[in-house]
């Protein structure tokens, strides 16, 4: 079990910051909307405590996409005319006054799926835009290493504090935006805020891809074994995922159709 809890997320975020280096923001921002970090601490905990609390904190990382967004507002919008401690700073204090929030609300999945999606709809409509591309963005060792420590800490901590926690704030902790922090800061500093805007927008629509996992195990994992439900579970925000990046490349496509031929 201290294997699990000491490989599973620095495995999954090496995977992640290795793709902002090759591909930029974007896809970088994309993958870190799958459920990186929190889909393994899930795991753990349902392994440690048993599918009810499992479920219940599923049911609470989806309504932690709210505290999510508000994170990632908070950090798009400071960063503009900040530094990045002052934007961090922010940003992490926006999160935790919506967790707060969250944990005084009534727990059922049809609450969780309103307040993620209006929280995905707001983050949509109101994020700064920037058209920013970094291919090929430089990644020291130390940084990566930073990365996956901090990975190992959080899941550490939040599976070893479940038990007085409970299920209510290991699933908001689950989603803590140690990677949307960590991506943020690195990439603050490395190329500045359009490359901030940029990595956030990009995961506004990873978020449907992870609502769905924790929808899906929210309602299942009382019925089937543990693996098998985040088995199924995985599958389908990979499918949801490839959905809207497939939507998305469709978008795209057709308004540069569009200016070229306005162009004309």
């Amino acid at each position: 079990m201290l294997a699990l809890k000491l490989t599973l997320v620095p495995l999954f975020l090496l995977i992640v910051s290795m793709s902002g280096k090759w591909w930029g923001p974007s896809i970088a921002g994309w993958l870190a909307g799958l459920p990186v970090v929190a889909g393994p601490i899930l795991y753990l905990l349902v392994l440690e405590h048993g599918p009810a609390f499992g479920a219940r904190a599923a049911t609470l990382s989806l309504c932690a996409i709210l505290a999510s967004e508000a994170f990632n507002f908070a950090y798009a919008w400071t960063c503009r005319s900040c530094s990045w401690p002052t934007a961090l700073a922010a940003a992490l204090g926006t999160w935790f006054v919506a967790a707060c929030l969250l944990s005084l609300l009534p727990v059922s999945p049809i609450w969780a799926v309103c307040a993620a999606l209006t929280a995905v709809l707001f983050g949509q409509s109101f994020l700064p835009r920037s058209s920013a591309v970094a291919a090929g963005a430089p990644l020291r060792r130390a940084d990566l290493a930073g990365r996956m420590f901090a990975g190992a800490v959080l899941t550490l901590v939040v599976t070893t504090l479940s038990g007085r926690l409970g299920a209510t704030w290991s699933g908001l902790l689950a989603v803590f935006p140690l990677l949307g922090s960590v991506l943020s800061v690195s990439s603050h500093r490395a190329h500045g805020p359009a490359f901030v805007v940029s990595l956030l927008r990009g995961m506004v629509l990873g978020r449907f891809s992870f609502a769905a996992f924790c929808l899906f195990l929210s309602l299942v994992l009382a019925r089937q074994t543990a693996t098998t439900s985040f088995l199924e579970a995985a599958a389908l925000a990979m499918f949801v995922q490839w959905c809207t990046r497939r939507l998305t490349v469709t978008a795209g496509v057709r308004t540069q159709a569009k200016s070229a031929a306005g162009m004309e």
